[in-house]
């Protein structure tokens, strides 16, 4: 499975149902990740990292500071050394 960016809904996901996503708000210079969200069902697969990642290199393309207003983002920049370039 590969993320979408939806960027005029602000926020990438993936097709499960119902969709996996992660929701941001653009700021001048920066991104705001408010939310990241997969079904229960889907839950322990990798589904939120991959769609952290897929919002982290596109923040990365833009040239985007990241604010990790999500917990789950917040823990996986932590955990992720290679992204914090981005805080």
């Amino acid at each position: 499975m590969t993320p979408r960016h939806e960027p005029e809904q602000q926020r990438f996901t993936l097709p499960t149902t119902p969709p996996s996503v992660l929701d941001y708000e653009l700021l001048p210079g920066r991104v705001v990740f408010t939310h990241t969200g997969v079904p229960d069902a889907c839950r322990g697969q990798g589904l939120a990292a991959q769609l952290v990642e897929a919002g982290l290199t596109w923040a990365r393309a833009q040239g985007l500071k990241v604010v990790p207003a999500c917990s789950y983002v917040a823990l996986f920049l932590q955990r992720h050394p290679e992204w914090r370039d981005l805080s």
